[in-house]
C-alpha cells in the first residue's frame, strides 16, 4: 500500500509536455473539484445546521460506497466516525400522530440524534437528523425513544445515532429497515399469566365494554427469527386477548420471556378466509416482581396519568395516611419531570413505582395490566385518578391513636371485605368540584384549594379484589367485571365519598384537550358527543376559556376536607402543607 501511494506521489510529480490551453484547464479543473471537496466538508462537520434539521449528504449508494472506501476522502466520514461509541440497535419503530416511537435494545446512555432517510431514485438516498425528543428506559432490556415526525418525503423508518457516535452508516444504504407500524394496528405488549399470554393490540375494532367471540383469534409467537408456533384465543375483550402458551413455552416459562408475540385474525369470505397477522413490537415478559413478599399488601392503589407530577405529591401523601400502602403509577407520555417526584416520594418510603406506557387512548388496557402487576404484591388496588380524593363523614371525627382522626380509614374499610365471600369491588361515588372563584392555581393543593362543587355526584371509582376479576380483565375505567358469583357493593355516602376536582382552574383544566387517556372517549377536539358526561357541559371543542369559568360548576360550597386537612395537617407555625414544604426541597 505505501509502495503504491509513492508512485501515485511521483505520478504526481512528474513532468508532463501539455500544450498550455489543456494544462490551464487541467488547472482550473483541479481548483473546482478542490473547492467543491472543501464545500462538502463544511456541510458535514455540522457548522450550518440548526436544532430542527440537519441535513447531512444526499449521493448515490454507488458513490457512498466508493466515498467509504477512502479514509481521508470520505464526506460521510465526517458523519459517521466521531468516535469509538457503538451504534445503537432499533429494534421496533410505532408511528404515532405527533411523534415516531423506537425501541431501541439495552439502556440508553448520553445523547442521542434521530436519523431519517430519503430515497430520491433507485440508488440515491438522502440522510437528515434531528435532535430526539426523549429518552427513557422502557423495561429490563429495552429503551425507548421519542423522535419526531419524519418530514417531506422522509421515511417513517427512522434510526439512531450517538451525538458524535463512530457507525459506518454506508453499511446502511442497502439494508432494508423496516418502516414504523402504524398505532392504530399493532400489537403492543405481552405478559405471562400462568399457563396464558395476555396480549394488548390494538386494530381489532372489538366492541367497547362487553366480551367478544375469540374463536376467530389467534396468537403467534416468534421462534428463531419467525413467527413458528401459534395457539387459540381463549377470551377477548376491548383492547386485551387472551392465548394459552404453546407446551414448549409453558414448560419453561423463564425461556419465553422476550419472545415476540402477535395476533393473527380471519377477513374476507367465511368460505375463503384470508388469515392476517398484525405488525407487533410486544415481548413476552412477566408481571411478578423480582422479590415477593411474604404477605400481600392490603391496599394499593393505580392510576394513569400525563404531566400531572406537581399534583401528585399531595395525593400519594394523603392517601397514604388513609392506608395505601403501595403506588404504581402508569406514566403515558409525560415530559414535566415526573421521574425525579416518584423517585423523592418513593424514597421517603412511600413505595411508588413508575411504569412507562407509551400507549396513547389505553387507559383501560392500562388498568389491565396493571391488575396482573398489582395481583402479585395486593389483596385490594384502587383505580382512581390524581384529583381524586377520598373523605370519610363520621371517620373524620373520630379520633385516633396519634390525636388525628381518620388515619387508615380507607385501610380499614376494605379489610372488613377481605374475607368476604361474595364482595369483590367497592364502589364510591364522586362530587365533582369546580374552580370555586379561583384564576390561578392553589399554592396549598387542591384539597385547600377548592371548596365548592355540583349538588349530585357523577360516577364512582372502584376498588377491587386483584385476584377475583373476570379472566377477559375487562373494565370501563370506573368498575371491573368480576368473577362470577362476586358482586361490588356500593358504599353509602354516610361512609365515603370522593371529592373530584374534575373542573381546576382554566390554567390546568385546558391540557385535558390536549388527548384523553381512555380508549372510548372522545377527544375534546372532536364534535361527537358533546352532551357526554365525560365532556365539561356547555364546552366546545377548542381551548378557549368560556366566560366566567372560574364561577361554574358550583351549587354546593363544602369546606369539609379543606377544614380537616388544614386542621390536621398544617404546620402550626408557618402553616405550611406536607406536600408543600416537600416540593420547596427539590
Amino acid at each position: 500500500m505505501d509502495s503504491e501511494q509513492r508512485r501515485k506521489r511521483k505520478r504526481l510529480g512528474r513532468s508532463y509536455s501539455l500544450p498550455a490551453k489543456y494544462y490551464y484547464l487541467s488547472r482550473r479543473s483541479l481548483i473546482l473539484c478542490f473547492s467543491f471537496f472543501v464545500f462538502l466538508l463544511f456541510l458535514s462537520s455540522g457548522r450550518f445546521r440548526t436544532a430542527s434539521f440537519r441535513p447531512v449528504i444526499t449521493a448515490s449508494s454507488t458513490t457512498l460506497s466508493l466515498l467509504s472506501s477512502t479514509a481521508h476522502n470520505s464526506v460521510l466520514d465526517s458523519f459517521a466516525h466521531r468516535n469509538d461509541s457503538s451504534p445503537v440497535k432499533v429494534q421496533d419503530r410505532v408511528l404515532f400522530p405527533d411523534h415516531v416511537l423506537l425501541i431501541a435494545a439495552g439502556r440508553l446512555n448520553g445523547e442521542l440524534d434521530c436519523v431519517y432517510r430519503r430515497f430520491n431514485g433507485s440508488d440515491e438516498v438522502a440522510f437528515a437528523v434531528k435532535p430526539v425528543l426523549s429518552t427513557e428506559s422502557y423495561d429490563e432490556a429495552r429503551s425507548i425513544v421519542r423522535c419526531p415526525l419524519p418530514f417531506g418525503n422522509y421515511s417513517s423508518a427512522v434510526d439512531l445515532r450517538r451525538c458524535g457516535g463512530k457507525h459506518d452508516w454506508t453499511a446502511r444504504i442497502n439494508s432494508t429497515v423496516d418502516a414504523a407500524s402504524p398505532w392504530d394496528k399493532v400489537v403492543y405488549e405481552a405478559v405471562i399469566d400462568d399457563d396464558t399470554a395476555v396480549v394488548f393490540v390494538k386494530g381489532l375494532n372489538l366492541r367497547p365494554h362487553r366480551k367478544s367471540d375469540p374463536t376467530r383469534l389467534t396468537c403467534h409467537f416468534e421462534i428463531g427469527g419467525g413467527f413458528e408456533l401459534a395457539t387459540e384465543a381463549v377470551t377477548a375483550a376491548q383492547e386485551v386477548v387472551r392465548c394459552l402458551l404453546p407446551k414448549s413455552i409453558s414448560n419453561d416459562p423463564d425461556k419465553a420471556l422476550g419472545i415476540r408475540v402477535t395476533i393473527g385474525y380471519n377477513t374476507g369470505h367465511p368460505r375463503a378466509p384470508i388469515h392476517v397477522t398484525l405488525p407487533s413490537v410486544a415481548t413476552l415478559h412477566s408481571p411478578k416482581p423480582k422479590l415477593v413478599k411474604e404477605k400481600k399488601h392490603e391496599l394499593c392503589a393505580c392510576t394513569m396519568l400525563w404531566n400531572q407530577a406537581p399534583a401528585l405529591s399531595e395525593w400519594i401523601m394523603y392517601h397514604a395516611w388513609l392506608g395505601v400502602e403501595r403506588w404504581f403509577i402508569y406514566d403515558n407520555n409525560s415530559d414535566d419531570g415526573i421521574e425525579e417526584v416518584v423517585s423523592d416520594l418513593d424514597s421517603q418510603g412511600y413505595n411508588v413505582t413508575r411504569q412507562s406506557w407509551p400507549w396513547i387512548k389505553t387507559q383501560e388496557a392500562g388498568f389491565s395490566h396493571c391488575a396482573l402487576k398489582a395481583r402479585e404484591e395486593c389483596t385490594w388496588v384502587g383505580f382512581f385518578d390524581v384529583d381524586e380524593f377520598f373523605y370519610f363523614p363520621k371517620e373524620f371525627r373520630k379520633r385516633g391513636k396519634t390525636g388525628i382522626p381518620g388515619e387508615n380509614s380507607l385501610g380499614k374499610l376494605v379489610s372488613n371485605f377481605s374475607n368476604s365471600p361474595t364482595i369483590a369491588e367497592l364502589r364510591t361515588d364522586c362530587h365533582s368540584f369546580g374552580p370555586s372563584g379561583l384564576s390561578s392555581h392553589p399554592s396549598q393543593g387542591v384539597t385547600a384549594g377548592y371548596t365548592c362543587r355540583l349538588q349530585s355526584p357523577e360516577r364512582h371509582k372502584s376498588i377491587v379484589r386483584a385476584d377475583l376479576l373476570d379472566v377477559t380483565l375487562l373494565n370501563v375505567v370506573h368498575h371491573f367485571r368480576l368473577r362470577e358469583g362476586f358482586r361490588h357493593l356500593n358504599v353509602p355516602e354516610g361512609v365515603a365519598v370522593i371529592n373530584h376536582y374534575k373542573y381546576q382552574v382554566w390554567e390546568t383544566f385546558k391540557a385535558k384537550f390536549y388527548r384523553r387517556v381512555a380508549t372510548y372517549v372522545v377527544d375534546w377536539q372532536e364534535d361527537q358527543n358533546q352532551g357526554s358526561k365525560d365532556r365539561a357541559p356547555g364546552l366546545g371543542t377548542e381551548a378557549i376559556e368560556p366566560p366566567n369559568w372560574r364561577l361554574r360548576f358550583c351549587e354546593v360550597w363544602d369546606t369539609r376536607l379543606k377544614d380537616y386537612i388544614l386542621t390536621y395537617f398544617a404546620d402550626p407555625s408557618t402553616g405550611s402543607l406536607p406536600w408543600e414544604r416537600r416540593a420547596q426541597l427539590r
